[in-house]
């Protein structure tokens, strides 16, 4: 059995201010597809101000949601293919 490598790169871009910050990420995949996704995060008025943490909730956000959009979209090629209406992927 022949085995075939292959890779996968998500792009993860931030926007922050002292309040608030916002995570797009973008999947290029090998057929072209391009695969967007978002995620917010809100940090609390007593809380310390950790860019990182924002970072990550916010990155974490995005990335939950791109499973999501690969998901939905692995489903519709599913159908496609079949012809008929499958069962919804899980997580």
């Amino acid at each position: 059995m022949m085995h075939t490598a292959v890779g996968w790169h998500v792009e993860l871009e931030f926007q922050e201010d002292d309040q608030h910050t916002d995570a797009a990420a973008l999947l290029r995949l090998p057929d072209g597809t391009e695969v967007r996704a978002h995620g917010h995060a809100n940090r609390h008025r007593i809380d310390t101000n950790q860019p990182r943490v924002g970072e990550e909730i916010a990155g974490a956000r995005a990335l939950n949601e791109l499973a999501m959009e690969l998901l939905s979209k692995a489903h519709g090629e599913i159908d496609d293919a079949s012809g008929r209406i499958s069962h919804p992927i899980n997580v």
